[in-house]
């Protein structure tokens, strides 16, 4: 009896490959393909064997076209194998027949590896810096072949192949080659190129199938709803940034005015037919926007590949992958260039804290808990229902480090903003006693992530001098953006939390109540200096509730207005860079959703518009006066004039930088006008009014001091306008 699915080889052409190796091809069992598929030597000759599903009969040709044997069928699933003519081992291809036709088929199995031992080397100690040119789809020239080089980090699986539209998604077609040393898989696929959608296929240790796996390191994916990846080309774009990029790596960013313009790209404009802008689309509207504005810096939240639209893009599955949403990957290197020949830095929001569990992305990747933690109280994290990255493994350390270096390198990105870093630092974050496992010392720290992101920092400051790092880091944990050999973790600056919640506590008080609450504005210069820090007004004060900034300003609408006005000229004259989320440079009265664009025809109102134009004078102001800017992180750049006049809720200081006129910055947070208001200042002569948040050009009621005071004794008297900000330039 012929065995089901077998069929019987004639007598004149002897079995070459053992029933066991076949009957595994052909159910994609086998534990080794390379071992039994492609050419091997047999004697002094060579045997081709080839697995071709549908085939009834193959031919076995050379790449350059010379006949090298026909092939025998012994299997009727479509395993041939056969001896060759060729003197010499070499990549084939073959002509495959049936009832309905023939095609080529070029095999992948006959061609040899592509990475080599020093990669295995890098790779296996964890100091790698290139993984993202091995690792993932990349479309090369190899053995004589044009094709695409798969390769993926698996360990613990027990096959693993790459499906797709090249091959019927049939897993038994392209199982790649494991690297030991590693667990790397690998395969070479000829004939393939740019726009190939594909996923990898894994059957896990205990011999289940895990859910199709989008690649992690893929540089382009499928629009949501569909989750695969596609393979790409790197970004050919021609730069013409060089002289943005030389001035960023020459310069001290903690002296350089940053003012940054935080954006959410699918929500900024919207296009025809509520479309989201395309990348060009955005380039042609924002960057000019942004220029005229006054900002230095545009930092997107998260556009990295996302399946969740209300996600904001902080749950990525594609951490190498510009979002689908708005085109191709390239378009994104065309706008950052396009920024950068404007003059403008492009930051983007990074998450390398957590993932989401969607099936086709990280979570249990190869059947095992590879990326994250295998217990819950150190991998899954219960603010967000994502799992968390295990950095105590060096392989995932690389992962998050070489895609830090790749956003800097290939898109050539000015900066990271870094997501949720206090979630890392805390074993015991946002868990109650019981679900948190201690350190080796019996602390909450967590050690593995605080080593992760020192060497994080020092990897992107040392390739790429010009990039800035910021955390978000919301508790006091000292040293933040301090560098590393100094016992920090290395960061450029920290977001200044503190000040966002002072300061916006205190604005949403009643004006007759603030001089019981005085504190809330002073107290944070006790620690101004600590940390080169950024004043962040973002995305997160706006939103679930919180509407908007605009609406936390107490009193009727005047009083709204006024005060966010006096309290913008407030923040820009604090020491610290400065970022606030769009809408609110005019005021948006809408809470912020990622659903809709932002209400544009409110500048159609004056009051609205005011605040533009206030905002736009103020980063102009910032960027044109180094006392405003140049001692942002250093003490001796700021000197308290008025700290407590509490009656009054009056505050006043001098900001001041070598060789640049000074800048007194005089705020009144009551709705009363105070005349021959005296103000010490340490120069006599005329100061220029240089900021009046009460102009009527923004809005105001015009009030102020004739664009100028003049100080004697050390001594000014001069108007200071209802719920206003006034800045003062001395004139040498």
């Amino acid at each position: 009896m012929t065995p089901a699915g077998r069929t019987r080889a004639s007598k004149q052409v002897p079995e070459i490959t053992p029933r066991g190796d076949i009957d595994a091809i052909v159910s994609g069992s086998h534990g080794d393909p390379f071992a039994v598929l492609g050419v091997h030597q047999s004697g002094k000759g060579f045997i081709a064997r080839c697995f071709i599903p549908h085939a009834e009969s193959v031919e076995a040709f050379t790449l350059a076209g010379k006949e090298a044997g026909e092939l025998t069928r012994r299997h009727d699933g479509g395993f041939f194998d056969g001896k060759l003519s060729i003197r010499k081992r070499q990549p084939l291809k073959y002509r495959a027949r049936n009832a309905a036709g023939e095609w080529w088929v070029t095999d992948a199995y006959s061609f040899g590896p592509v990475l080599g031992p020093m990669d295995d080397y890098y790779i296996g100690e964890g100091s790698h810096l290139r993984l993202f040119d091995k690792l993932g789809a990349h479309i090369i020239d190899h053995e004589g072949a044009s094709g695409v080089h798969f390769a993926v980090w698996a360990p613990n699986a027990r096959r693993v192949s790459v499906v797709g539209d090249f091959n019927d998604w049939d897993g038994r077609r392209h199982a790649m080659r494991k690297r030991l040393d590693t667990g790397i898989w690998e395969v070479f696929v000829p004939d393939i190129g740019a726009g190939r959608i594909y996923k990898y296929e894994i059957v896990g240790a205990k011999g289940s199938r895990v859910p199709l796996k989008a690649d992690p390191f893929a540089f382009r994916a499928e629009l949501r709803p569909a989750t695969g990846s596609i393979t790409d080309h790197p970004p050919a774009h021609h730069w013409g940034d060089g002289a943005h990029r030389d001035f960023w790596r020459s310069a001290d960013h903690r002296r350089q005015p940053v003012s940054i313009y935080e954006v959410h790209a699918g929500s900024w404009q919207r296009g025809e037919g509520d479309a989201f802008l395309s990348w060009d689309e955005l380039a042609e509207r924002l960057i000019p926007y942004v220029v005229d504005m006054g900002f230095t810096h545009i930092e997107f939240m998260p556009i990295t590949e996302h399946p969740y639209d209300p996600s904001w893009g902080y749950q990525t599955t594609g951490l190498y992958a510009p979002s689908a949403r708005f085109g191709e990957p390239e378009g994104f290197a065309r706008f950052i260039d396009g920024a950068h020949r404007a003059g403008i830095g492009v930051i983007l929001d990074w998450v390398p804290a957590h993932f989401p569990t969607d099936a086709h992305g990280l979570a249990m990747f190869d059947g095992t808990a590879l990326y994250e933690h295998a217990d819950p109280r150190k991998g899954f994290h219960p603010d967000w229902n994502t799992a968390i990255y295990n950095f105590g493994r060096r392989e995932v350390m690389s992962y998050l480090v070489n895609n830090a270096l790749f956003w800097a390198e290939k898109y050539h990105l000015d900066g990271l903003r870094v997501d949720a870093v206090a979630s890392m630092l805390y074993l015991d974050y946002s868990r109650k006693a019981g679900e948190w496992i201690p350190n080796e010392h019996g602390g909450r720290e967590n050690l593995e992530a605080v080593s992760f992101l020192q060497e994080m920092n020092a990897a992107v400051y040392g390739a790429h001098p010009g990039v800035m790092t910021i955390a978000e880091e919301s508790t006091s944990w000292p040293k933040v953006s301090h560098p590393v050999h100094e016992g920090g973790l290395g960061f450029g600056f920290k977001w200044n939390m503190g000040f966002m919640h002072d300061t916006l506590q205190y604005m949403a008080r009643e004006p007759i109540h603030r001089k019981h609450h005085h504190n809330d504005i002073t107290f944070g210069l006790l620690y101004a200096f600590s940390e080169n820090f950024v004043l962040p007004l973002s995305h997160d004060e706006v939103v679930h509730g919180k509407g908007t900034l605009l609406s936390k300003m107490s009193g009727d609408d005047w009083q709204k207005f006024a005060t966010l006005r006096a309290y913008y000229a407030f923040m820009w004259g604090y020491p610290g860079k400065k970022l606030l989320f769009m809408g609110q440079e005019f005021a948006q009265r809408r809470e912020w959703s990622e659903a809709r664009a932002l209400d544009w025809g409110l500048l159609g109102a004056p009051a609205h518009e005011g605040v533009r134009r206030l905002l736009r004078d103020l980063n102009r102001a910032y960027r044109d006066k180094p006392a405003l800017h140049a001692r942002d992180c250093e003490p001796e750049g700021f000197r308290w004039l008025i700290a407590d006049d509490a009656q009054n809720s009056v505050f006043a200081w001098l900001r001041s930088a070598p060789d640049a006129p000074l800048v007194a910055v005089i705020s009144n947070f009551t709705p009363v006008i105070r005349e021959s208001y005296a103000v010490p200042l340490p120069a006599d002569g005329t100061w220029r009014e240089i900021v009046n948040t009460d102009a009527e050009d923004y809005g105001g009621g015009g009030k102020g001091n004739g664009g100028q005071v003049e100080a004697s004794g050390g001594l000014a008297r001069m108007t200071l306008p209802p719920l206003a900000t006034i800045m003062l330039e001395y004139v040498p």
